[in-house]
């Protein structure tokens, strides 16, 4: 899998307003702003990305991902403070 292949598969699997995907190719970093989080907890958060994997999670084909998640105005806010 390419980031390119993984960042499609979580933008067709839930709305993002900025996704950033990077990784080896079995360890994954993201960056995802999406107006579901809002009233989310981080765990939920990541359960929605992890939920757009589906079996690429379960079967190896996605071994790791780590992320990062923002409601649009948490991202805004995080964009000014930098």
């Amino acid at each position: 899998m390419t980031a390119q292949e993984l960042h499609q598969i979580i933008a067709a699997g839930m709305r993002c307003v900025h996704l950033e995907v990077d990784g080896d190719g079995r360890h994954w970093q993201a960056l995802v702003v999406s107006p579901e989080f809002e009233g989310m907890r981080a765990i939920k958060r990541h359960q929605r990305v992890y939920a757009t994997l589906g079996p690429r999670i379960h079967n190896d084909e996605v071994h790791a991902l780590s992320m990062k998640t923002f409601t649009p105005a948490e991202w805004a806010e995080a964009q000014r403070s930098a």
